[in-house]
């Protein structure tokens, strides 16, 4: 038996002596992220769900183990408004956000920083992003990358809705 992959299609064909049958793959199954109404002592990190290079980034941090130390949540989602009322729309668009389950909230490079010590996987990571007063430089360079993820090709978002309008 011999089994030929095509790769513009979801389909496999399997030939058997000489007869050939087509068979679709089951549809793998997407787990959605923890939401924090589930766990409400994890941490949460809330991110701009409408943004693919963001959701992508978003299910890297839960395979490496965010899924089982943190939750998740768009910033599109009423319940952010509930969580942290003193953000607006736009800070949110400007960076990701986690919120500490204790009270502190951390934005942008120090939010993937903190994710850095939370995060075995990341943990290789931690000295480099804690080189005493690199915070600010770190800072920087995230909210450069920041305004302009929605130029990358492949993760392009939807619409604009990735674009930020600020200076």
């Amino acid at each position: 038996m011999r089994v030929a992959k095509q790769t513009n299609s979801l389909q496999i064909r399997r030939i058997d002596a000489g007869m050939t049958t087509t068979q679709t793959p089951p549809v793998t199954r997407v787990t959605p992220l923890p939401a924090p109404a589930e766990h409400p002592l994890r941490d949460v990190v809330i991110y701009d769900g409408h943004c693919k290079f963001c959701t992508s980034g978003v299910g890297w941090v839960a395979w490496l183990g965010g899924r089982k130390r943190l939750a998740f949540l768009s910033l599109h989602d009423s319940q952010v408004t509930e969580l942290v009322p003193e953000l607006t729309h736009d800070d949110l668009m400007r960076e990701m956000v986690v919120v500490d389950h204790r009270g502190p909230r951390y934005a942008g490079a120090s939010a993937f920083r903190y994710l850095t010590r939370k995060l075995p996987l990341l943990w290789p990571l931690a000295p480099l992003l804690h080189i005493p007063g690199s915070l600010p430089l770190w800072q920087w360079g995230y909210l450069r990358f920041a305004k302009i993820r929605y130029r990358f090709g492949k993760n392009q978002c939807d619409g604009d809705t990735c674009k930020i309008h600020f200076g």
